[in-house]
């Protein structure tokens, strides 16, 4: 059965990715009563992993567009959670957004609305979420944006 999430999914022309594995020594997501608690995903696209620094060698649509993707892993990660049924999902609760990014640049806050203008796509108005949005120095494998996320689910 095809719930209102997975026809949303379908109409953005999005395709979940099974979620991936822990690369080390933690769990991608702990499920404490309604709350699940995803660890930092990367960015993956077609091509493989999105990297980049941003005031250097990315821009800004180029970083939101990975902040979409690490959006899209933690909708695997949350699916996966939710036992496949993502309309178990009662609300977005925070996003931690990193951004690889320079010393001067200031557009964080812009590069991680990849990732919120996508749970509000596909959540509405249960898509509306606290968030932060921060620099780093570096991140994983040099990928220019890093996401973790909070939901309550139902």
């Amino acid at each position: 059965m095809t719930s209102a999430i997975d026809t949303k999914l379908e109409e953005l022309g999005i395709t979940l990715p099974e979620a991936a594995a822990a690369a080390g020594n933690y769990v991608p997501y702990v499920v404490v009563g309604d709350m699940v608690y995803i660890s930092g995903q990367l960015p993956t696209g077609p091509d493989g992993l999105i990297k980049g620094k941003l005031g250097d060698d990315t821009d800004v649509d180029a970083g939101a567009e990975a902040a979409k993707y690490c959006a899209i892993a933690l909708l695997s990660q949350l699916k996966a959670a939710c036992d496949g049924d993502l309309s178990r999902v009662a609300r977005v609760v925070k996003l931690g957004g990193f951004v690889n990014s320079t010393p001067d640049f200031g557009d964080q806050p812009k590069v991680i609305n990849g990732a919120s203008d996508l749970m509000v796509a596909v959540f509405g108005d249960a898509g509306r979420h606290a968030r932060a949005a921060v620099s780093a120095a570096s991140l994983p494998f040099g990928v220019a944006v890093e996401i973790e996320g909070t939901f309550q689910i139902k």
